[in-house]
């Protein structure tokens, strides 16, 4: 059993940042999806791929991982740095695209 741990990211639909310093540990998948042909279904007899488990701390998944005998990795994060810009910045002589109505 292969399970990757990474930071849940925010969604796009979200505009705060709550929820997203969680640690999520999710199992890879083993068995390539099944199309069923009457239904048009998809299904897999793999119910690892399912299971999603939250984590406070990414210390707190290795430490489950390593308990259960889970072969693990860990998807380094990206912090993103927010772009502070003025209102001024809009009407400046050295934007890129000139600002138009």
């Amino acid at each position: 059993m292969l399970a990757k741990i990474y930071r849940q990211e925010k969604t796009a639909m979200q505009s705060g940042k709550a929820r997203i310093n969680s640690w999520v540990l999710e199992f890879e998948k083993k068995i390539p999806p099944k199309i069923n042909p009457f239904m048009g279904y998809i299904s897999s007899k793999d119910a690892y791929q399912q299971v999603k488990l939250l984590f406070n701390s990414c210390e707190q998944a290795e430490n489950y991982a390593r308990a259960q005998g889970i072969n693990y990795f860990i998807v380094p994060t990206q912090e993103s740095m927010p772009q502070r810009i003025s209102y001024q910045e809009n009407f400046s002589y050295n934007r890129i695209e000139p600002w138009t109505h």
